[in-house]
């Protein structure tokens, strides 16, 4: 799906520069952007009601068939969200933490009208043993609302590490209101460190006009707390765009650092093609990848430039810049060709 602002026939052209220590990659292995949003698995109502209740379930791993078996059971005493008609219409979610997206959610069916729902259902979840086991699981209870504003009603995190694979009987767990880190959306995925700066048309000698355009460097130097998804670390690589360019011409990528969570890249890309009006409708994407065989897995990434929500005029989703992602573009456009550094945390695009 194509972004409007993406078929602009403005693009940026460039060339690229990069330290002794970076190899130069000229293989456009994957050209897709990431512009679709990963949605926040804390979208939804969680102040109405108090988490109250229990629920009850039992864990198992299936060694024969590689799968992990959440069998959800009942419920009970949960909270009442619609008070005036006196109802809960509850369903149980489950997601494996640190990484939501990767392995996804499940969810049981809808109960309606009632606070101590029966399910007996499996969510079954395929993964390597070794993999689960540094994972989380965490089981939230919900009411279904069917225009989509659900509300929550508790949750229960379960550190897969220590769990006794021996105990698959189930057993009655309290719901617990959601952790603070997580009503406020925190979601770690680590921390960027780079530089950046702009080089105006002609600003580096007159004759002849040097650069003949304007330039963006993008010194990519490491990142920090990647989300270890196995055992063995994580082989990551860092992607580049400069939106609303999504063609090859303006893909870049640094090399793959494997097995290392804190990868150094120590990598410089440079567009030129740039005039100074371009800044403030141009939007730089910087999206980490785990390198694997059969499919690239996003990990986190930034946007630098003004998140205004436009691009030359156009309503886009992509330019959606935080606070500090905004900041540190500003501070480049205020200060031609002087780096400008920065350390600024991964978030799910």
């Amino acid at each position: 799906e194509s972004d409007t602002a993406s078929e602009i026939s403005f693009q940026f052209s460039r060339h690229k520069k990069t330290p002794s220590t970076g190899s130069h990659s000229s293989d456009m292995a994957s050209v897709s952007s990431v512009s679709g949003s990963v949605l926040s698995v804390y979208s939804g109502d969680f102040g109405s009601v108090d988490a109250q209740g229990t629920v009850e379930f039992a864990l198992d791993y299936d060694e024969k068939n590689r799968e992990f078996q959440v069998h959800v059971s009942q419920c009970k005493d949960l909270a009442v969200v619609d008070e005036k008609k006196g109802r809960s219409d509850p369903y149980v979610k489950t997601y494996l933490l640190p990484d939501k997206a990767r392995m996804g959610k499940r969810k049981t069916s809808v109960k309606k009208r009632t606070v101590n729902p029966i399910y007996n259902e499996v969510l079954r979840y395929k993964i390597e043993k070794m993999v689960l086991l540094i994972q989380k699981l965490n089981l939230s209870v919900w009411h279904n609302d069917p225009l989509g504003r659900n509300s929550f009603l508790g949750e229960i995190e379960i550190d897969l590490a220590s769990w006794d694979w021996s105990n698959r009987k189930l057993n009655w767990y309290p719901l617990k209101p959601r952790s603070l880190s997580a009503v406020n959306g925190v979601d770690h995925r680590g921390v960027m460190s780079l530089s950046i700066k702009y080089v105006p048309p002609g600003s580096l000698g007159k004759w002849p006009k040097n650069p003949p355009s304007g330039e963006v460097h993008i010194w990519v130097k490491d990142v920090k707390d990647l989300l270890q998804l196995r055992p063995s670390g994580v082989d990551s690589f860092v992607k580049c765009y400069v939106l609303p360019d999504t063609s090859k011409k303006s893909y870049q990528k640094t090399r793959v650092i494997k097995r290392d969570t804190n990868p150094v890249f120590n990598h410089t890309i440079v567009y030129d093609g740039f005039h100074t009006e371009d800044l403030k409708d141009a939007c730089v994407e910087l999206t980490v990848w785990d390198h694997e065989k059969l499919t690239n897995h996003f990990l986190g990434g930034i946007r630098l430039g003004l998140g205004t929500g436009l691009s030359y005029g156009i309503s886009v989703d992509w330019m959606d810049s935080t606070q500090e992602e905004v900041a540190f573009w500003q501070e480049m456009m205020l200060a031609a060709n002087e780096w400008i550094e920065g350390l600024l945390p991964l978030r799910s695009l």
